[in-house]
């Protein structure tokens, strides 16, 4: 009996020794076989597109999936408190599809290093003894002011002025009463360009009645334009007064140091108003909660549709209230416009149906969250109807904030404006239906902050391809979507050269046919620098 016993108890000891030993065994081989970028474990509800991801997921994201792209854009100090590193990538998106698929639609293009190099060289003196004041009436919309205060500040320093804090525009077609100090930190710019310009927020009491020259500057004048012909006017005069301000210096062969100017102005100097940069950081924050997201431009408005002649899929009474709009603007001086032309040419805003074919061919599923940032749509909620069955998560400022957030806004359309291009620099994409005012701003804001992803539609492409669904040639599939994501492969915001005149152009067209300054500040004030010395396929666990 005792001999039977003792071998049971030595046989339960070996059970329990191999027993332990397949537990260690499968414990060391756990810790060699690491999980996917994905793990099944960590996979968020799917059917609940408000969940948050957690922190862990959050940094295994940030170092697997954007690993160099990201330690760049860490580098930099953006002059918006709330424009920080790029946004993370969201993982609660449908990822059904692949895991390379779905980092794609997030993920940065290539810097390739470039960064902001806007520090004035070795032979940049403080600003010289000022010849009189420079008195600025900037006109258009948002961007197009900023633009062109950022253009007066290097006018003053190329003519030796004092600039007197620029008056914005209050009879456009938006009627907006807001003064410089509403829309952005007055303190902050005439402090921030302190060594370039002097600034001052109003001219002196003993000049106001003084007699002042009124001019036009001329479109996309040079240096010696302004040293020459403006710059003698202070033999006559103490005030030069620009009536305009929109797209009236060069957009090349300006020096260096004119040309880095223009960028401190536009990304550092000209910050919104505190109030503005609040909000705006409240409304990208309540973005955020709900993942990667599309800042979606849809210059759907009925302003841009009256200007452009832009009547596709519209009724003729609509067709007939735009071109009235049109006809009774004195400053739009194109009144016969072709609507078919215009949009077969690729200058008409896609349509929100457009929008959303063209989001679903690029493989965004429906479950993404997207910002609109814009005005009231031209059609109200009818006109959404097909961008909102493909993608129910969209939302803008008037649905992430309260009736009360906004409203010391809302009659404001600068100031709403300026909510909607902090949203859009911030977004994790930005895909502007139309290359306006704003869309070139955001782009180039974008590019500067280390060319976080821009998809640029190709209008002209596009349109032919959804003429062919209509007509019921072509329908939407992976047949569609190949084509659509191989004509926008290089329409991502990656670096490159601002681009020049279009060959066999003259005069006034040959500048217009240039890219903006403000769209693409390569090679002015991006530099390519040494790549970071560090271990890229690190891997939090």
């Amino acid at each position: 009996m005792q001999r039977r016993r003792r071998r049971a108890v030595v046989l339960l000891r070996k059970l329990l020794t191999c027993a332990i030993c397949v537990i260690a065994l499968m414990a060391l081989l756990s810790v060699h076989i690491h999980v996917p970028v994905f793990p099944s474990s960590k996979v968020p509800d799917l059917a609940d597109p408000y969940k948050l991801p957690t922190v862990t997921q959050q940094h295994e994201i940030k170092y697997q999936i954007l690993s160099t792209e990201q330690s760049w854009t860490q580098e930099l100090a953006p002059p918006h408190p709330h424009l920080s590193q790029a946004p993370l990538p969201s993982r609660k998106l449908d990822v059904a599809s692949g895991h390379s698929d779905f980092i794609k639609l997030w993920k940065p293009p290539p810097n390739r290093n470039f960064g902001p190099c806007v520090e004035p060289s070795s032979n940049y003196t403080s600003p010289p003894e000022s010849r009189g004041f420079l008195l600025v009436h900037t006109n258009g919309g948002l961007n197009q002011m900023r633009a062109g205060i950022c253009d007066m500040v290097a006018v003053a320093r190329i003519i030796n002025a004092t600039l007197v804090v620029p008056e914005l525009d209050k009879r456009s077609f938006w009627q907006d009463s807001s003064n410089f100090s509403d829309v952005f930190d007055e303190d902050h710019f005439i402090n921030s360009l302190a060594n370039d310009v002097k600034v001052i927020k109003m001219l002196p009491k003993e000049l106001k009645t003084a007699a002042r020259a009124v001019k036009h500057f001329r479109s996309w004048s040079g240096m010696d334009y302004y040293q020459g012909e403006i710059a003698s006017m202070w033999d006559d005069y103490q005030i030069i007064r620009a009536a305009k301000s929109d797209s009236r210096l060069a957009n090349n062969n300006l020096p260096p140091d004119i040309q880095q100017l223009r960028c401190r102005a536009c990304y550092e100097a000209l910050r919104f108003a505190p109030q503005i940069e609040a909000m705006g950081k409240l409304l990208v924050d309540r973005m955020r909660s709900y993942g990667s997201y599309i800042a979606l431009h849809l210059r759907y408005e009925k302003d841009m549709l009256a200007f452009s002649g832009c009547t596709h899929d519209l009724s003729p009474a609509e067709a007939d209230e735009l071109r009235t709009i049109r006809e009774n603007t004195a400053y739009w001086k194109v009144k016969d416009i072709d609507s078919m032309e215009q949009r077969s040419k690729g200058y008409c805003p896609l349509t929100p149906k457009e929008v959303g074919i063209f989001l679903t061919a690029l493989g965004y599923p429906s479950n993404t969250p997207i910002y609109i940032a814009a005005g009231e749509i031209y059609g109200g909620d009818a006109r959404m109807a097909d961008l909102q069955s493909r993608y129910p998560m969209i939302m803008s400022k008037e649905k992430l904030a309260s009736v009360e957030e906004l409203e010391p806004f809302v009659n404001h359309a600068s100031q709403m404006a300026a909510l909607d291009y902090i949203v859009s620099v911030e977004s994790d994409v930005f895909i502007p239906s139309y290359s306006g005012n704003m869309a070139r701003a955001v782009e180039g804001h974008r590019r500067f902050l280390g060319h976080r992803k821009t998809v640029s539609p190709d209008r002209k492409v596009l349109v032919r391809l959804f003429d062919k669904i209509e007509l019921g040639t072509l329908k939407e599939g992976r047949s569609l979507s190949n084509k659509i994501i191989e004509v926008h492969k290089r329409r991502q915001g990656s670096p490159r050269k601002r681009k020049g005149p279009i060959s066999g152009t003259k005069g006034t067209d040959r500048f217009r046919s240039e890219e903006a300054f403000y769209v693409n500040p390569l090679p002015d004030c991006l530099c390519q620098k040494e790549p970071p010395n560090v271990n890229v396929s690190l891997t939090i666990r």
